[in-house]
């Protein structure tokens, strides 16, 4: 099989995750306001009774989405034993740990590395864990920008 073959018969990237949220505009103030997603697009069905609304940074086509479902009669969850995390990546982690803090947002894990997976060089990152208002952990990594070449 050629290279360009194998491409065709694995997917390609993550599209979207998905998270079943209890109350659709506070899920999408947090998403919006406080972590800074825009909305990508929405779709409403009505006789479904539910309303998905995706969110991400950047452009559709090639990033990644967080879909939020919203059931129109059902505005309870729970989360199981077998979810994770989403993760996020941050410039300064510190600057936007007490930002998040200063809106209220829960933080579970303050900002600091991680305990036990250091790279190959010694350094662990550095990392804080959050709550979004339906208690979905986000995990925040810092990721200092590159400077820009000359």
């Amino acid at each position: 099989m050629t290279s360009s073959h194998q491409q065709q018969i694995h997917p390609t990237r993550v599209m979207y995750t998905m998270l079943r949220v209890s109350d659709l505009d506070r899920s999408l103030a947090f998403y919006t306001q406080v972590l800074g997603m825009t909305e990508q697009y929405r779709e409403t069905f009505t006789e479904g009774r539910f309303t998905l609304v995706f969110l991400g940074y950047g452009d559709r086509s090639n990033g990644s989405l967080i879909e939020l479902t919203y059931n129109w009669d059902q505005n309870n969850y729970t989360h199981g034993t077998g979810y994770g995390h989403i993760a996020l990546a941050v410039e300064d982690i510190n600057a936007v740990s007490t930002r998040l803090a200063e809106h209220g947002v829960n933080i579970v894990r303050q900002p600091g590395p991680m305990t036990f997976a250091p790279d190959e060089t010694g350094h662990r990152e550095v990392i804080a864990f959050i709550e979004d208002p339906d208690g979905y952990r986000i995990e925040l990594i810092e990721t200092p920008a590159k400077p820009l070449r000359n």
